[in-house]
């Protein structure tokens, strides 16, 4: 059975941990709003994962991550034009496959593989950063470097290569352009739109005190 269509679009930034995928998540979506278009983030839900994550993590706990992040996107996938998400299917999966050591035991890669086609883009993020401790993802270098191995072999598997682009996490800056990004996602720049949200930026630029 066919899923449900959706008019919105949704476009993933994955890869391994502390490599700048919230601060991308955040830009981007700013982008995006000043494009003219309602923007919902979706946050990494591992954060708030009750069962542990990081190195510990139990196939159970994996396996949580993959239905919270389901449940996110469905709740928010129709509340704007274009959820932006913090983690997708494919990396959490990544870290499920790393606890069970290559096994399926709750036979997920069905939904994982189905759910793959529900995005629109991704957005890889490679590992050209040290990691920073923040108080909840780990710091290991082999652990970072074991979800990325896994990640080298499964995205080829599941997303096609025209739904991928791929980002050094070290140009993940204040300044950096995201235009060449919404028009992969969207077409060429709609000019009505681009005026309509200029138009809407000078008028609230005249209610702010002076």
């Amino acid at each position: 059975m066919p899923m449900t269509p959706s008019a919105s679009r949704k476009i993933a930034f994955i890869g391994s941990h502390s490599i700048r995928k919230t601060n991308a998540v955040h830009s981007f979506a700013g982008a995006v709003g000043r494009s003219g278009r309602s923007v919902e983030v979706g946050r990494e839900v591992v954060r708030f994962n009750p069962l542990g994550f990081n190195e510990g993590a139990t196939p159970e706990a994996q396996l949580w991550v993959l239905c919270a992040q389901i449940q996110q996107e469905l709740e928010l996938r129709n509340r704007a034009e274009v959820l932006v998400t913090d983690r997708a299917v494919i990396d959490n999966f990544a870290y499920f496959l790393r606890v069970t050591k290559g096994e399926d035991p709750f036979d997920v890669e069905p939904l994982v593989r189905r759910w793959c086609e529900t995005y629109d883009l991704f957005v890889r993020l490679l590992p050209d950063v040290a990691l920073l401790a923040d108080g909840v993802r780990s710091t290991s270098d082999a652990f970072r470097d074991e979800i990325e191995a896994i990640l080298d072999r499964i995205l080829p598997l599941y997303i096609p290569d025209d739904r991928l682009v791929a980002l050094h996490a070290s140009e993940i800056t204040e300044r950096f352009d995201w235009g060449a990004l919404l028009e992969k996602l969207f077409g060429a720049p709609d000019a009505t739109r681009a005026r309509r949200s200029q138009a809407r930026y000078v008028r609230l630029t005249k209610l702010l005190p002076r």
